[in-house]
Formats: structure tokens, sequence, C-alpha cells
């Protein structure tokens, strides 16, 4: 039989043990409620990708009269060489390309370096208050400033992908500033002090010290950036005046018209555009996650 030396208790849960116990089923129960959540979400996203594989990869005599969701058979891959033929895809893809190379390497860098200043002079009030400015920069939708902006591409001969690429680095400065200033936040001004007494500059110790540890954040800023850029359909369907040098979601919006006999081709276009986002994702999204959690810590 059990006993117990003098005063000492017996062994067992203590009333504040059984009062924060869960309750018999309550994580199974919210387990399951979390997995439901997770397979409805990713429904949501999945059974949209297989109908656009499914309707690319059809004859047009499937894509008007079958279901959308039958897988087809045989797989016509040959409407992605005639949505290549009829988008001028191959000229389409470069500019889009090029706009969004630009505007994710203009932000990376403009970005950066405005919120290592910002973060580094924060009791400055010049500083302080460049934050809040930029801060409220977030809350102009573009449509608002929409003429005033074509009106000032055209005066500077910009209404071009360039100006494209300019104005999508301008506008997403607000944000992303937001970003970096939280991150480099968690970045410990010691190291710095250390980089200066080996005499660095201000440029040595930003370029070859913090940027480097802003990988996670860079990577962040520039998945957004080129997911916006080349998605993007408003800004360059205003702002470029010569329909030649439109990027791609206009261009198949111009061909939309085409494409209204030929779904098949439709979804073929518009899977080849959004492959590149697709990859883009997937390679980065460790390096994104890892950004936006440590730049939401402080």
């Amino acid at each position: 039989m059990a006993t117990t030396l003098p005063g000492t208790t017996s062994a067992g849960p203590s009333r504040a043990q059984e009062k924060n116990a869960p309750e018999p089923g309550g994580r199974r129960r919210s387990g399951w409620g979390l997995t439901v959540l997770i397979v409805l979400a990713s429904l949501a996203v999945l059974l949209p990708l297989y109908f656009t594989v499914a309707m690319a990869l059809k004859s047009s005599e499937e894509a008007a009269t079958g279901s959308g969701f039958s897988w087809p058979w045989p797989m016509r891959f040959d409407n992605f060489a005639t949505a290549w033929e009829m988008t001028a895809f191959p000229r389409a893809f470069a500019i889009s390309l090029a706009v969004t190379v630009a505007t994710v390497a203009g932000l990376v860098t403009l970005a950066s370096c405005a919120a290592y200043a910002i973060a580094r002079n924060w009791e400055r009030k010049l500083f302080r208050w460049s934050y809040f400015y930029l801060l409220a920069a977030m809350f102009i939708p573009f449509p608002v400033i929409a003429l005033p902006q074509i009106k000032l591409v055209s005066i500077v001969n910009l209404d071009n992908p360039a100006g494209v690429a300019i104005l999508h680095i301008l506008f997403g400065l607000s944000f992303n500033v937001l970003l970096y200033t939280a991150f480099l936040r968690s970045i410990p001004y010691e190291l710095e002090e250390s980089a200066r007494l080996d005499g660095a500059s201000t440029w040595q110790v930003f370029w070859r010290l913090i940027f480097p540890l802003l990988a996670p954040m860079n990577a962040t800023v520039g998945i957004f950036a080129f997911l916006a850029s080349w998605n993007d359909f408003m800004m360059p369907s205003l702002i470029t005046s010569d329909p030649a040098m439109q990027t791609i979601p206009v261009v198949q919006s111009i061909f939309q018209s085409q494409f209204s006999a030929n779904y098949n081709v439709a979804f073929a276009s518009y899977l080849m555009a959004m492959a590149p986002t697709v990859l883009a994702y997937l390679f980065a999204q460790r390096w994104v996650m890892t950004g936006v959690t440590r730049g939401a810590i402080k």
C-alpha cells in the first residue's frame, strides 16, 4: 500500500493543473476544425487551378460543350502554341519581365535604404515624420490620382514601360518601407558599432553588413513586388500609349474578343501568364514566411 512521508502530499495533479487541463476531446475538436479550414482553403485554390489546366488541354469542341472539370484525353498541347502566336507572347513576356525586374530591383534598393535611414535616425523629427508621410501615402488609391499621373508621364515622355516601372516603385515604397523598418529594429545596433570601430563608413556598414542580414525581408519584398507588378492591369493600360508595348495582362485583355469562341486557347494563355508567378512564389516562399514573421515580432 502506498504511503506518504510526513510533510509531503500524495502524488497527483494539483487543483491549478486540474483547472488548466484541457477538456477531454477539446484538442481533437480544435484540430479537426483547423483541418477542415485548411482543406477548404486548399480547395479554393486547387479547384480553379485544376479547372484552368483542364480547359487549357481540351479541344475547342470539348471546351464549348463538355464539363469544365472533366480531364481531356487526348490532351491538346497545341493550344499553348496557338496562344503563343495570337498574343505575340514572347514580346509581351519580355516587356512584363523587364518591368517586373526593374520594379523589384528598385523597390528592394530604395525601400531598404530609406528604411535603414529612418530606423537608425528615429529620434530625429525629419526622419520620423518622413516615415509617417510614407505611411499616409498607403491610404491614397491609384484611381484617385490616375488622371494627374497620366498627364505627368505624358509631359516627361514616360508613357511607356519605363514609366510603368517607375510608378510601380513609387507606389510600392510606403508598404515596403514599413516592412523593412520593422525588420531593421530586430537587428542589434552593436553589430554596426563594431563595424564602425573598424573604420567602416555608413555605406559600407549598410551594404556589407546590414543588407546581407536583410535577405529574408528582401525575398518578402521581392516576391510581393513581383506579384503586384506582373499581375497589374490598370497602370500599364492607362500609362502605356503604344499597344505594342503592353504587358501580358493588357495584351490578354486586348485579345479577349478573339478568345471568346476559343476558351481552351484563352485558358492556355492565362496558364502561361500565371506560371512565372507560381514558380517565383514556390522558389521564395521559405524566405517570405521568415521575413514576415520576423518583421511582425517587433
